[in-house]
């Protein structure tokens, strides 16, 4: 263990002790801080922040890229949460922040879960199904993500849970495989049923914000699927609930669609829910469904997004195109709730 500093972020007032070893995003969510953030290598920006009061000598960062934090920007006194070790007392500018998560997270544990299933629901995306039999019990929001090692390899690999919380301790995946993925490979070729793994969580922001009532877009691709099928399953249980949502998923092919019997049938649960999968790539077999990119489907769907939300999921150029899309249809970016899917690698420049 390091020496510890203190760090208060604002505007909200809270203040922790870091340690030195751990990074201010590690040790915030230890203490049950929910600080926004995604993919916690320094690669999607989502814990972004400002260094209000502090030397910025007494920062240091781990490798992360630049396309997250340019040269420009932390000269300025920007920082990635996820990658900073404080080293002295510091006040943080929260740039991403919604207080009502942030006080409301729950401490990280960590636990051994074996695997009840791992079957195919695409040519390459997997259903994994676990059940925790050791360590203290993990809850979670819908939406969140869970941290999985790999068996003697000690790499760490997260993914979002697909289900909703259980008193079961059990954990649902939507994993798509890479053909030199460390855990894809794993998960392909090596993990059968009664298999064990250790695993960390809850990570992740991209939750249901209970104070709001608006209606929904929800945008996915890929393994995107998981967090989203998350969240409706959590819309779908709330008694007396009149938001109105839609899901936008983009495939290439028709064989790339999953839990679509699902999905149709939330279609009656949901008050107002339309499930609206669009292929890239289709061949024009059996298809008369929305054709091209997921985000010109939403262009041409939605021409005013006042008042709403929305939750996207997905690789990082789906996402980006997303965001940009939404605020130009009317959409408050506050309100506009994501997961970059990036994939795990070394960044692409060290800081």
């Amino acid at each position: 263990m390091g020496e510890k500093h203190r760090v208060r972020f604002e505007p909200v007032g809270i203040e922790i002790d870091v340690d030195e070893d751990k990074t201010i995003l590690r040790a915030a969510s230890e203490q049950g801080l929910q600080l926004m953030h995604g993919c916690k290598e320094g690669q999607c920006a989502a814990c972004k922040s400002f260094v209000l009061e502090g030397d910025m000598d007494e920062i240091e960062l781990d490798k992360y890229s630049t396309f997250a934090l340019p040269d420009m920007e932390r000269e300025e006194g920007q920082t990635l949460l996820c990658r900073a070790h404080a080293y002295d007392d510091l006040v943080i500018e929260l740039l991403n922040y919604d207080e009502e998560i942030i006080r409301s997270g729950l401490p990280l544990r960590k636990g051994t879960v074996e695997v009840l299933a791992n079957d195919p629901v695409t040519h390459d995306m997997r259903h994994l199904v676990v059940k925790q039999i050791a360590g203290e019990d993990i809850k979670f929001f819908p939406g969140q993500y869970m941290d999985l090692t790999v068996p003697d390899t000690g790499e760490v690999r997260s993914f979002s849970m697909a289900n909703l919380p259980n008193r079961e301790g059990v954990f649902e995946f939507v994993i798509k495989i890479y053909p030199d993925g460390v855990f894809s490979q794993f998960l392909e070729n090596k993990v059968a049923v009664g298999d064990r793994i250790e695993v960390e969580a809850p990570f992740g922001t991209c939750t249901l914000r209970e104070n709001r009532t608006s209606d929904i877009v929800f945008i996915g691709g890929g393994a995107g699927m998981a967090p989203l099928l998350g969240l409706l399953r959590a819309l779908s249980e709330k008694d007396g609930s009149e938001r109105k949502a839609r899901l936008y998923y983009g495939a290439r092919t028709r064989a790339d669609l999953c839990f679509e019997d699902e999905l149709h049938a939330l279609e009656e649960k949901i008050p107002g829910f339309r499930y609206i999968p669009a292929l890239s790539d289709h061949d024009g077999d059996d298809w008369d469904g929305e054709t091209g990119l997921i985000t010109e489907v939403v262009r041409a769907n939605e021409p005013a997004l006042e008042g709403m939300d929305a939750y996207v999921c997905g690789p990082p150029p789906m996402v980006d195109a997303a965001i940009a899309l939404l605020t130009q249809r009317g959409m408050d970016e506050r309100h506009i709730y994501y997961d970059k899917f990036t994939t795990t690698g070394e960044p692409e420049d060290e800081g």
